[in-house]
């Protein structure tokens, strides 16, 4: 027999829990760390503060998780930006739906 713990926050069991001053903290840090490499951690700085809201989610008491890495973004941010260079910026409509769909693939339920 399995039994399924919820997790629940002020009688929800949907909520996020995270605070103000982090999401400041990572977002400033976010920021610098891509204006001091002039861009190229971009995709460190989005995949550190997309962990934080992730992994402080919980969906119906079941917590969520963030299990990308920079390093895999980085690929996919170099291939995208290529092929908006070649198609004269069409393909960065694209872009945004694209870093959703790889978010989506790594996010996952921990519990």
């Amino acid at each position: 027999m399995t039994t399924e713990v919820i997790q629940t926050h002020k009688g929800r069991t949907s909520y996020f829990d995270g605070g103000l001053a982090q999401y400041i903290g990572w977002s400033i840090l976010g920021f610098l760390v891509t204006v001091c490499t002039l861009g190229v951690c971009f995709p460190w700085a989005v995949t550190m503060i997309y962990r934080w809201k992730i992994n402080h989610t919980v969906i119906e008491g079941k917590r969520m998780n963030f299990n990308g890495s920079a390093i895999g973004l980085f690929g996919n941010w170099i291939k995208w930006w290529i092929l908006t260079v070649i198609t004269i910026g069409i393909y960065g409509f694209w872009v945004f739906i694209k870093l959703e769909d790889w978010k989506a693939k790594h996010t996952t339920f921990m519990n």
